[in-house]
């Protein structure tokens, strides 16, 4: 495609401008009149389009110059794209199979043509519906050990590490998006907050009013803003993960940037804690989903263990980076003591990961963008009910994650906050 000033897209004009593309004619098919064209973006920012033809099928997104939950008023530069493109390179060749394989980037105009991916469903709208999928928590618990691990100082080439943040540290508008909308909006009237009111007013009136609280979520604000650890996804919960029975595929990585090896891993745990409290509103009849409440909890156990490790593998196997040099330990004879740094750093990873895990779960039924766990339970005592259990179990995890020694407490309080009713 010819440079041009940019120019959003449309199920109509798609075929005539990509359709003289070699990639696409390759993957979708060589006579661009015959594609079908069928738009299904339902995110906050982009628009997302499935284009099938005889050859087979893609899917085409585009950012668009401004955030497209809010419209123009709030505007946003079309660069993520570039973020994002990078992102999946680098996630796929240090996880290979778990992002969709790139067939083509535009930079001017902020396409990325990708792997369309089915019959996968969305995480979230699976574990909404109830489906129990056997293979996530293992496959995500792989997927964060690998990305994180091997995107840091850990292994990485020093030089080309840094080189990285550098070309990273310009995803500065989406940053600003998660450090004003995740880690300060919640916690003061803010324009563009809502909650369910007024069954949660009280509730929210005292979470805002907690000094203890506000102090933490600017304590991991710090954290997030300074500690450039590793390239994280920047926004990985259950709608940017694409499931079957046999399969997890991450998506959406516009959000990527250098930062705490915690972060994608509490946001992460956050929505299924989320989905934990959110299926009293999705049950048919009271305890209808008390095997999934299970299964929910076992996930995040399983996303842990596995995590830890695999972590520890990579540490052992490829840990060549600036960071605890064997050149130090195990090469003097010392192995001992990369295992007691190895059980250091997951310890502040685990601690690190409890906080971001509560100020995640606050901003999505506090803030600006919701999730559909909630969002799509129609009763709105019913919903408020559920979300005053995680809003008490956000507040839990940021405030005590320092005096919580391991997710089978946090197990039990959540099942001890499942049976309150709304105060």
């Amino acid at each position: 495609m010819n440079k041009q000033s940019f120019e959003a897209l449309s199920a109509g004009t798609l075929p005539h401008r990509l359709g003289s593309n070699a990639v696409l004619k390759e993957k979708i098919g060589d006579d661009f009149t015959r594609w079908s064209v069928r738009e299904v973006g339902d995110g906050n920012l982009n628009l997302v389009f499935i284009v099938t033809g005889a050859k087979g099928a893609a899917i085409v997104k585009q950012a668009l110059p401004y955030v497209r939950l809010v419209g123009e008023s709030w505007p946003l530069p079309l660069k993520r794209s570039f973020f994002e493109y990078h992102a999946l390179v680098r996630q796929g060749a240090r996880d290979p199979g778990m992002v969709p394989e790139i067939f083509f980037f535009d930079a001017d105009q902020a396409i990325i043509v990708m792997e369309y991916l089915t019959p996968h469903v969305i995480l979230r709208r699976a574990l909404i519906d109830g489906r129990q999928l056997p293979k996530i928590g293992r496959d995500l618990g792989l997927f964060v050990a690998r990305t994180l691990f091997r995107g840091s100082d850990l292994c990485m080439v020093t030089r080309d590490k840094k080189a990285d943040m550098a070309l990273f540290a310009d995803n500065i508008e989406l940053c600003d998006i998660t450090e004003n909308l995740v880690f300060s909006d919640p916690y003061f009237e803010a324009e563009m907050n809502r909650h369910t009111s007024p069954q949660l007013d009280p509730l929210v009136a005292e979470l805002r009013a907690d000094r203890d609280l506000k102090v933490e979520a600017q304590r991991l604000k710090h954290l997030f803003s300074a500690k450039a650890e590793t390239l994280c996804h920047g926004d990985l919960h259950t709608g940017s993960i694409m499931v079957t029975d046999d399969e997890t595929r991450v998506i959406d990585p516009e959000f990527a940037f250098y930062g705490p090896i915690s972060f994608d891993i509490g946001m992460l745990l956050a929505n299924f804690w989320m989905s934990y409290f959110s299926q009293t509103g999705h049950e048919s009849a009271p305890g209808a989903r008390d095997a999934m409440r299970t299964y929910l909890l076992d996930t995040i156990e399983t996303i842990w263990e596995t995590f830890r490790v695999e972590f520890a593998n990579l540490w052992r196997s490829e840990r060549k980076g600036i960071l605890y040099q064997a050149s130090l330990f195990e090469n003097r004879g010392d192995p001992l003591g990369a295992e007691q740094a190895l059980n250091i750093v997951l310890n502040e990873i685990y601690h690190e990961m409890l906080g971001f895990a509560g100020i995640e779960i606050h901003r999505r039924i506090l803030g600006l963008a919701h999730n559909a766990d909630f969002e799509s339970i129609t009763d709105p005592d019913r919903r408020a009910t559920c979300e005053s259990k995680a809003l008490k179990l956000g507040r839990h995890l940021a405030v005590n994650r320092y005096r919580i020694p391991s997710l089978k407490d946090i197990r039990a309080t959540a099942e001890r906050l499942q049976k309150e009713t709304l105060a």
